[in-house]
């Protein structure tokens, strides 16, 4: 990170300041309560002593940084140690599955701290779905909404990408909102697609949407990329699946600590590739997709079925794209999470042993798709958009 005082490629200073903010921001939030050294900043970005002092300043006169103590004297002056201040922002994070709602409001260290749950059709048609998550919001971030710049136009604040661009200087209390729900979906554009079940959706701009109902940045993806971007955040690292089967099945795939979302945010489409041919018929117009078989195997009860037919898709995804670890969520694996963990790593055993290799891990995905979806949100600031 030593070249990032260079202006290269037409960057701009602006641009500049905001990416050596962001990794100063990351540093604070990955210490915690115990914090940081300014000196400890400057060895870690690779920016000069000079510049950690001013963007530390200027985070401390916007109050998302406190002086925190010092560290004992190893022979000279004694080091101030800086914190971040998590209540000094939050975002909201939306999980729009087809049947529920759940809308969290997280702090700048990504800790949940309220959160609601409601009932939804998600065949209801556009407006009275826009309708009852802009509520759920509204009723959730009540009070924050008053902070220094809340009510900032999305429209001022988002860069083509679509993620919230906030600098430091012009922080809001409410940061913006991050809606995840199946797909397929533009995320660029936050536009839906023919939604599995739900083809009446094509072409809604839901970003776009719910920023005007809500006065505030909105960002838009699949609901597995929400999460896998929220596990990458909490500490996940290199390469992994995470495999969402809940109402429906899909996949967030992180490559190389980086979230996979392919040219058209169509990558993980993981519950509609094809394992049994002339099967029965899918919610997608195909036959024999993984999800539609694992979904009539929960619904007869037999769930030792339903972790083999996801195991073996695993064993494809695996094959496909050598990663390291694979990761089991959503509210069906968690009704009976043993059982999903036991049944698909003994495919992947199985499979390793015939390849002599070491069987790639299986293991239960801490967290929540709402959580991962307040990270759209909080990932930018922190140079993080991706993980």
């Amino acid at each position: 990170m030593a070249d990032v005082n260079r202006t290269n490629g037409g960057a701009n200073l602006l641009a500049l300041r905001s990416h050596n903010t962001a990794l100063v921001l990351d540093l604070l939030r990955g210490a915690g309560a115990a914090g940081i050294s300014r000196l400890e900043l400057a060895e870690r970005t690779g920016l000069t002593p000079q510049a950690v002092s001013k963007i530390t300043a200027r985070l401390r006169e916007e109050g998302l940084a406190v002086e925190a103590g010092h560290r004992a004297s190893t022979g000279g002056k004694r080091r101030t140690v800086l914190r971040l201040v998590p209540g000094a922002g939050h975002a909201v994070g939306v999980h729009l599955d087809r049947d529920a709602l759940r809308t969290v409001l997280v702090d700048l260290a990504g800790t949940v701290v309220a959160e609601r749950c409601a009932a939804l059709d998600l065949g209801a048609g556009a407006e009275a779905v826009v309708t009852v998550v802009a509520g759920e919001v509204e009723a959730l971030a009540k009070g924050v909404r008053g902070g220094r710049g809340a009510g900032v136009a999305a429209a001022d604040t988002r860069s083509s990408a679509g993620t919230p661009e906030l600098p430091a200087e012009s922080l809001p209390a409410l940061l913006g909102v991050g809606v995840a729900l199946p797909g397929p979906l533009d995320h660029t554009r936050g536009v839906l697609h023919r939604v599995t079940g739900f083809p009446e959706w094509d072409g809604f701009p839901l970003r776009d949407a719910l920023a005007r109902r809500l006065g505030v940045p909105v960002v838009v993806d699949k609901d597995t990329n929400a999460a896998a971007l929220g596990l990458a955040v909490a500490g996940e690292r290199g390469s992994f699946a995470y495999l969402h089967l809940g109402t429906g099945l899909g996949a967030g795939l992180v490559i190389d600590g980086a979230v996979h979302r392919g040219a058209r945010t169509g990558a993980g489409e993981f519950g509609h590739q094809v394992v049994q041919l002339d099967g029965p018929p899918c919610g997608c117009g195909d036959r024999g997709c993984v999800e539609a078989l694992c979904l009539a195997a929960v619904t007869r009860g037999d769930l030792a079925e339903a972790a083999r037919v996801l195991g073996i898709a695993a064993g494809n995804l695996i094959a496909l794209l050598d990663i390291d670890l694979v990761l089991l969520g959503g509210r069906t694996v968690a009704t009976a999470p043993d059982a999903f963990l036991r049944g698909v790593a003994a495919v992947l055993d199985e499979r390793a042993r015939r390849a002599g290799e070491q069987p790639v891990p299986v293991r239960a995905a801490p967290g929540e798709v709402a959580d991962g979806a307040a990270q759209l949100v909080l990932g930018p600031l922190f140079g993080r958009a991706d993980a």
